[in-house]
């Protein structure tokens, strides 16, 4: 007898459905999987088997063919298990009702008594079910919820091969569909952070920083000796940034969820990612990418911020991978049969020591660094990647009298309505633009329309680039962060105050910084 069930295979952050045919032939002994499947999917055959005689099913004694269609494409993972067992038992006339088998697409990690384990991509998987009309969807029930967040697709959570079993004898009993409230959810959890930039003693023109860099969306790196505080400002950046939208919130949740990082029970991602890799990762990791392409930490950090701590110690062909994925906000990993586009639309945040023994500047501590050895520390990161890099914000140590004061500090909340303000102007102002929504995306072309200057702004933009002989490459990078200072206050054109301001932030700029 010839049964069909349907499963998914995830590519990218987008599922493809997979029809499993399974057919009982009388002659022959050995079962068979066909359709590409990979060593995990070839292996379902032991595992199924297993979990048929700790069930008391009957195991087929001659021979069954599966077949994965379109049989083109690579099958990988073990979340296929669940279909083809339900699929040979179907074959078998081992399930009463095997036809409803068709209307659900169902997938699953078998243990070998036949409880069913987590798998991943449950959110593309529902999301592609109901486009194609399926009925119902099954997964295990540690993902349940996420897969619940699709609506007009009935979705159930399942512990154990009989649950299924028994549901498809009689499809109006025996399981409880899972129904969640995205809406409520998503928005009762966008502000819940333990952190707060009321924490922060001092520091007040960081803070500033940090609140221009989230109001235009640009890049930054924090320049300063150890225990400044460098760190802990840039995990607090989250908190002041816009909250994400629903579309946001379900662009990053596809993204964790094919990568296997949402935690169980999880729902939408309410809050923007906070990524901060170890500076031994490497370039795969980062990017993306193995024989099976997987998102890496700047696509993990998509509509969120991206920390890279101790930016110096980071391998150089890390760093510059990531150039391109910065400018384009997606990263397209190619291989010899498929190509994957992932998206990598995130902030940049970095830090550094100034130096190797990092006192370089310190108004109290000495430089204990031999000549040239400041230079040599700075040309780790290239220029093509400080390039774009709109904020260079040196940090100094606080003092002790900021230390122990008890005067209170403003709370992350009332500097994020300043920015979700400036970010409504960047809005109104890029409605006509697809695909710009802050400052720190306008190219050049638009920089000279969006940012026009008045002669007083330009002769003190002049001045500095001379006095202070910044490079060409500080220009746009001033421009583009006066405008953001502009929207910050509410002002349709840029002031002088506002250049003045945008020029102290490019330390990294200025000839002879490093001595």
């Amino acid at each position: 007898m010839l049964v069909k069930t349907f499963g998914s295979a995830v590519y990218g952050v987008e599922a493809i459905t997979i029809t499993i045919e399974v057919n009982w032939l009388t002659t022959g002994k050995d079962p068979m999987i066909v359709g590409l499947p990979d060593n995990a999917v070839k292996e379902s055959l032991q595992r199924i088997e297993s979990t048929f005689k700790t069930n008391n099913f009957s195991v087929p004694r001659t021979k069954v063919v599966v077949n994965l269609a379109p049989a083109d494409i690579k099958k990988s993972g073990t979340a296929f298990d669940l279909p083809i067992a339900l699929g040979i038992l179907g074959a078998s006339e081992q399930i009463e009702n095997a036809e409803a088998l068709a209307r659900y697409v169902v997938m699953g990690e078998l243990s070998l008594d036949g409880e069913i384990r987590s798998i991943k991509g449950a959110l593309p998987i529902a999301i592609q079910a109901r486009k194609e009309g399926f009925k119902g969807l099954i997964v295990p029930k540690v993902n349940a919820k996420e897969a619940g967040m699709v609506n007009n697709l009935q979705v159930y959570g399942v512990t154990h091969i009989k649950e299924v079993i028994d549901f498809f004898a009689n499809e109006e009993k025996g399981l409880e569909q899972v129904i969640i409230n995205t809406r409520e959810e998503f928005f009762n959890s966008q502000y819940d952070f333990e952190i707060d930039f009321a924490d922060v003693k001092g520091q007040e023109n960081i803070k500033r920083a940090l609140e221009i860099a989230a109001a235009g969306g640009h890049n930054a790196i924090l320049i300063g000796p150890p225990g400044a505080g460098k760190t802990m400002l840039a995990k607090r950046l989250p908190t002041i940034l816009p909250p994400l939208t629903l579309q946001e919130a379900l662009e990053t949740t596809k993204i964790h969820s094919v990568a296997g990082k949402l935690p169980e029970n999880a729902t939408l991602v309410s809050k923007r990612p906070f990524r901060s890799p170890h500076h031994t990762i490497s370039d795969v990791a980062l990017v993306g990418g193995g024989g099976i392409p997987q998102p890496g930490e700047i696509s993990l950090a998509h509509n969120g911020v991206l920390f890279l701590d101790e930016l110096p110690e980071f391998k150089r062909t890390v760093l510059e991978v990531m150039r391109q994925p910065m400018e384009e906000r997606r990263v397209t990993i190619s291989r010899a049969k498929v190509a994957v586009d992932f998206p990598a639309s995130f902030m940049l945040m970095a830090s550094m020591n100034p130096c190797p023994c990092g006192f370089y500047n310190h108004p109290e501590r000495e430089c204990t660094c031999p000549p040239g050895t400041v230079q040599k520390y700075l040309n780790k990161i290239s220029g093509p990647l400080l390039d774009r890099i709109d904020l260079h914000v040196e940090v100094t140590p606080v003092a002790f009298s900021e230390l122990s004061s008890i005067k209170p500090q403003e709370h992350s909340s009332a500097i994020r309505d300043r920015v979700i303000k400036a970010r409504e102007m960047q809005a109104e102002r890029y409605k006509n633009n697809p695909g710009i929504y802050c400052n720190a995306q306008i190219s050049s072309k638009m920089l000279k329309e969006i940012c026009v200057i008045n002669t007083v702004g330009a002769n003190l933009l002049k001045a500095a680039m001379e006095k202070l002989n910044l490079s060409a490459r500080a220009y746009d990078r001033i421009l583009k962060v006066s405008r953001t200072i502009a929207d910050l206050s509410q002002s349709e054109e840029i002031k002088p105050e506002h250049l003045a301001e945008a020029i102290q932030y490019r330390s990294l700029d200025r000839e002879g910084w490093a001595g």
